[in-house]
């Protein structure tokens, strides 16, 4: 709720007005649970404010307001790919689009929950701590600037397995980091640990998958559209049907209209 009331009082401040706001939201994915509900949920928030208060904001403009409700919300204003810019100030840290020539539609992305709950950890929680106190944050920090060149290269000449390479070494190098905070912590779970083995060893049998995760338990599998329903198929051996999701990539922010109960 504080990330919410505080996009709120930003709209209204922005807006010059302070009228009580109705907030209905519904999440497809558990809440808090590292498959990025707050991106999705602060994202929408954001523009139903700008539609509701009429504020008019750009795509920039509109994806750095949801930065400021959290921070991975900037980037859920466009669809497909997307680049969080850190910028050194609030006017130039925001998200633009990643041009991939429509690549995206190519990709498929299966969702293993391994655990639903919300995290004993919060994703903000636990990326301060890890600030404060990882030994390895300053390098992970260096290699993702590296590792972000390397998944765009890979994106704009559309090679998946050097995007899947990088996408999956970034990962683990940032649950590194935990691992090496005071005192350490760890949103695996041994299911977490199960999935990723998995994928390997469906790799290894020549299949084209690769994980990545959030903070939180639960393993994204990134592969072709074309292999996925195979992919799925093999998950299943493993993983119950209420486990699993099949994603492609979406549209980013949209308007509905909808009728709303007084």
């Amino acid at each position: 709720m504080q990330k919410v009331s505080r996009l709120l009082n930003l709209a209204r401040k922005q807006a010059g007005i302070y009228d009580h706001a109705v907030v209905h939201s519904h999440n497809f994915v558990p809440t808090a649970a590292g498959l990025a509900s707050s991106a999705s949920g602060l994202a929408a928030l954001a523009g139903a404010c700008n539609e509701a208060l009429a504020l008019n904001l750009s795509s920039t403009e509109l994806s750095r307001f949801a930065r400021k409700g959290s921070g991975s919300a900037c980037r859920s204003i466009y669809g497909g790919f997307a680049e969080w810019k850190k910028g050194d100030s609030d006017q130039t840290s925001f998200a633009l689009p990643v041009d991939a020539n429509q690549w995206e539609n190519e990709l498929a992305m299966i969702f293993i929950i391994t655990n639903d709950k919300a995290k004993k950890i919060s994703s903000r929680n636990g990326m301060q701590q890890t600030v404060e106190t990882s030994l390895y944050y300053n390098d992970w920090l260096k290699a993702a600037e590296a590792d972000i060149k390397t998944a765009k290269n890979a994106i704009a000449n559309q090679d998946f397995h050097a995007l899947g390479e990088v996408i999956e070494a970034n990962c683990l190098k940032m649950h590194a980091t935990t691992l090496a905070a005071t005192p350490p912590f760890s949103y695996w779970t041994p299911d977490s640990l199960k999935a990723m083995n998995k994928v390997y060893e469906m790799r290894q049998n020549g299949q084209n998958c690769y994980f990545t995760m959030d903070a939180g338990p639960n393993v994204k599998v990134l592969c072709p559209k074309k292999d996925s329903q195979k992919i799925y198929n093999d998950l299943q051996k493993e993983f119950s049907e209420q486990q699993l999701v099949l994603a492609h990539a979406g549209k980013g922010i949209e308007s509905l209209e909808t009728e709303v109960s007084k």
